[in-house]
């Protein structure tokens, strides 16, 4: 079955407007713009629920290449075809892939920095928001490695540039949603940044994806990683 609620299969159903869930794992009340056609109602803690192995992923990798840790982490259980775990999974890619090219990091307190505030920007947001997270990922990257902060100067201009590039790569290729493609889009898009504007060479991958069959709205032969 091609995921979608992930209680029950069932189709998945965007509101306009928020109106008062309660997760039907942990039984959290919160406001959500998102169930299935059945009812049913996972909130964002309940949907990244691996996050002691995304850590282990990356601080066991030695990889100069994102893509491969991400895809280390997307075949992990806890990992679904789309949600909010992409926020962090990309961000924690490219913090571990940076340290492995010779960036200057604690990847240790950096990937949990990163999972702090990956876990702030919530499933949705694509099409909420106008930003999808994967993008907004490459931003909190860029941040941490550059120590930005809401006074900071260069470092506030990279992070900026960082999460509009990768938006625009996003935005270009248009939806529906693939949380898979729009973290390839965002990783291929922040290792051409990093190399012009920290000196740090990342691997560049050639990715092509072996997600489509699982993606019941996979857009075939629009998108840049699938295969004809």
């Amino acid at each position: 079955m091609n995921e979608e609620c992930l209680i029950c299969g069932a189709k998945l159903i965007y509101l306009e407007h928020a109106e008062p869930m309660e997760c039907s794992l942990c039984h959290k009340n919160e406001q959500s713009r998102t169930k299935c056609s059945n009812g049913h109602y996972v909130c964002n803690d309940c949907h990244i629920n691996g996050l002691d192995s995304i850590m282990n992923v990356c601080l066991s990798s030695s990889s100069k290449n994102p893509y491969d840790i991400l895809s280390s982490m997307m075949s992990l259980p806890s990992c679904h075809m789309h949600g909010p775990e992409h926020h962090i999974m990309v961000g924690a890619a490219l913090l571990t892939a940076y340290r492995n090219a010779g960036g200057n990091i604690n990847l240790e307190s950096s990937l949990a920095e990163m999972i702090t505030r990956g876990k702030e920007v919530p499933g949705g947001s694509c099409g909420y928001w106008g930003a999808c997270g994967a993008g907004i990922s490459t931003g909190i990257f860029i941040s941490i490695i550059s120590g930005a902060d809401p006074l900071s100067v260069e470092p506030f201009r990279l992070a900026h540039l960082m999460t509009a590039e990768a938006l625009k790569a996003i935005g270009t290729v248009g939806g529906p949603r693939c949380c898979k493609r729009d973290s390839f889009l965002a990783i291929l898009t922040a290792v051409d940044f990093v190399k012009d504007n920290f000196n740090v060479e990342m691997i560049k991958p050639k990715i092509s994806c072996n997600y489509s069959s699982h993606n019941n709205q996979c857009i075939g032969i629009r998108c840049p990683f699938f295969k004809s």
